[in-house]
């Protein structure tokens, strides 16, 4: 009886974190940035670019994002990169950040425009 006890406890102390966790909104920010190429940039020079975003060495960026599935941009704006970070703080340390400026080397000559957008919970 008190192993039978002690197992329907777990199979609820389980399912209640599950409900708690599902509760919870994520505290990361999604930094979604839509480019404009400048005239003349090619294939190659703009895939170097979403490789840097790829490849960013930052301690409170997750994940990053570059190849779209459905984009409703303006005219002339061509890819969509997006970066999730841990936090907030994370991102606004991320400015002007050694990975930032690594990132910029190469995207900042190609790129015309770009809007940016920062979203979280």
């Amino acid at each position: 009886m008190k192993k039978l006890l002690l197992v329907v406890s777990m199979l609820f102390l389980f399912a209640a974190a599950n409900v708690v966790s599902a509760a919870e909104k994520p505290k990361t920010v999604l930094h979604v940035i839509t480019v404009q190429w400048k005239n003349g940039t090619t294939a190659d020079q703009i895939n170097s670019a979403l490789r840097a975003a790829e490849n960013m060495q930052y301690k409170g960026l997750l994940r990053v994002w570059t190849r779209p599935i459905k984009m409703q941009l303006p005219e002339g704006y061509k890819n969509i990169i997006v970066m999730e970070f841990a936090d907030e703080a994370a991102l606004k340390a991320y400015a002007d950040s050694p990975a930032q400026k690594k990132f910029y080397e190469t995207y900042l000559p190609l790129r015309e425009e770009s809007r940016t957008h920062d979203i979280t919970n």
